[in-house]
């Protein structure tokens, strides 16, 4: 690994029965999450995904898949920039800012596919014993 590989794209879509069972774990009731015509009345366009489930999601592909198990979370940023909408496909992507001997700080974005990134971010990730960054 090198300073500037990029990992990624990695594609998905957050449904709203995703949002329904993110709302039950986080206890985030919020109406905005789940009703179109509440979330209409607060100016939004619709339904929006939680900004921490999509914080989440892209630790998760970032430790899990992008690493390979192999990295562990130790600090973790973000800005959440835009509103994302459940059913449409969502791009992750991550850039290597630095390395120094097992930690790893990494840029990450996740935007609407071809939009202007939605959340921007920053994690520094400590790599398993034994796997060189």
């Amino acid at each position: 690994m090198e300073v500037g590989d990029v990992f990624g794209p990695y594609q998905f879509q957050i449904s709203r029965e995703q949002l329904v069972r993110y709302a039950g774990a986080s206890d985030d009731y919020n109406p905005i999450h789940y009703d179109d015509a509440a979330a209409r009345g607060f100016g939004l366009p619709g339904v929006i995904v939680h900004g921490m489930l999509n914080m989440g999601l892209i630790a998760r592909w970032m430790t899990e898949d992008a690493f390979q198990g192999q990295a562990q979370l130790e600090q973790y940023s973000v800005r959440f920039r835009q509103m994302v909408q459940p059913d449409r496909v969502l791009v992750v992507t991550g850039r290597v800012r630095e390395i120094d001997g097992d930690q790893v700080q990494v840029d990450v974005q996740l935007a609407e596919s071809g939009q202007k990134p939605a959340v921007t971010g920053k994690m520094r990730l400590r790599m398993a014993r034994g796997k060189e960054a």
